[in-house]
């Protein structure tokens, strides 16, 4: 079948979706698919666009199962700026529609949504070649927004909102992450039927538990202590108080080191705040072959969202800890896809979204108990292997085209 797939990041970027994609891309390939990426040119790890890649506003590339049209993201250096990257999004949105719309005849169209945009990009390329859309939710917007209070403008706030239900009732199918954010968007779909559960995925061969001695510690200076690690974007829906605040009760405890690992648009705020405390190391983004070594050298791993995001958002990250076979230390909503998942599968613990002082109780029993966070470890890795297969996920959207076909 001949597809079109629509996504803001894709291989070599970094961003976390785009490892998403493209190892749905590398799975249905597999099955025998044509494939067209329409992407953005690299650009997540310093919002710009990445050297080799700089000088044109598209390119094209052939591969053995299809081609890729990278477009120019037309991103701001200033990752505050709601209207630059609204902008930005839109003007985006608009080249990969025109892109996806020219492009030979498909049978398929999969839209990835943030940014919202690109739902509207996909139901113009859809409505063109008389194919099917699925769009792909994996957070829902403009709900993150609004709950980080990144959004307050209500005008632009229904805006958005017209943009998403619109994107809704022109898909033909709406794929969710979890039960959690299916359960959010039943109300605002005309048909319960188009809403399917599909999660992401990790790759349980790339992703796997590794020794914690490798040479990423060693850049840190870090031998035997303790590494609490986040891993993943510094922005508005990641409450890192959380880890500073644990940082300073356990500041006179030379054995443990925390390292946020990322970049982000509060990454410059954290840094700042965290300058009295020696035992907070900042590291940038690393290059995607070295996630697992990354995840590898913590020891204890921390999901933070803010109040209100954890039915409506789960990072992907959270998989490839799970695969990377390391406890979990969650502060999320209760009864959330993460807090049911870490704590059903003994994969560490969860904390309520915003209490610092249940996170850091968690965190130090976590840190005190070195023989349960090997067993939480191993339960976090058999849960991947069973559920969280790319495989497996690359199955569910391969039964869903030809219903979508008839």
């Amino acid at each position: 079948m001949k597809i079109t797939i629509i996504c803001p990041h894709f291989a070599p970027d970094t961003a976390p979706t785009g490892e998403v994609m493209t190892q749905i891309v590398n799975e249905l390939q597999h099955l025998g698919h044509r494939i067209h990426v329409v992407t953005s040119l690299p650009w997540y790890r310093d919002h710009s666009v990445e050297p080799g890649w700089t000088g044109r506003l598209i390119s094209r590339e052939k591969t053995s199962w299809g081609k890729i049209t990278r477009i120019h993201p037309f991103a701001s250096k200033n990752r505050t700026n709601i209207l630059a990257r609204a902008i930005a999004f839109g003007a985006f949105s608009c080249a990969a529609a025109l892109v996806a719309t020219l492009t030979r005849r498909t049978e398929i169209i999969l839209a990835m949504s943030p940014p919202l945009t690109l739902g509207l990009a996909g139901w113009v390329a859809a409505k063109r070649h008389k194919a099917p859309l699925i769009l792909n939710i994996q957070d829902i917007h403009p709900d993150a927004a609004i709950a980080t209070g990144t959004l307050t403008d209500t005008r632009v706030i229904q805006l958005l909102r017209r943009i998403e239900l619109t994107s809704y009732a022109k898909a033909d199918a709406v794929t969710v992450l979890s039960d959690d954010l299916r359960k959010k968007l039943i109300s605002r779909i005309d048909e319960e039927s188009k809403l399917r559960v599909i999660p992401n995925f990790v790759d349980t061969e790339q992703i796997y538990p590794g020794d914690r001695n490798n040479s990423y510690r060693h850049e840190l200076g870090v031998t035997d202590e303790t590494i609490v690690m986040y891993a993943g974007n510094v922005g508005f829906s990641q409450p890192l108080e959380l880890v500073l605040e644990a940082a300073r009760y356990l500041a006179d405890r030379d054995d443990i080191i925390f390292v946020i690992n990322g970049n982000g648009s509060r990454r410059a705020y954290f840094e700042k705040e965290a300058e009295e405390l020696p035992n907070v190391t900042f590291m940038d983004y690393q290059p995607r072959q070295r996630l697992n070594e990354v995840l590898a050298a913590g020891d204890i791993h921390i999901i933070p969202l803010q109040k209100g995001l954890s039915s409506i958002s789960v990072p992907s990250k959270f998989y490839s800890i799970l695969a990377a076979g390391r406890p979990v230390l969650a502060s999320v909503d209760p009864g959330t896809e993460i807090d049911l998942v870490v704590t059903r599968s003994g994969a560490g613990r969860s904390t309520p979204a915003g209490d610092t002082q249940e996170f850091i109780a968690a965190l130090t029993a976590l840190i005190d108990d070195p023989h349960g966070r090997v067993a939480a470890g191993l339960e976090a890795r058999r849960f991947a292997e069973e559920w969280l297969s790319a495989k497996a996920v690359a199955e569910s959207y391969n039964e869903l085209f030809p219903e979508l076909r008839q």
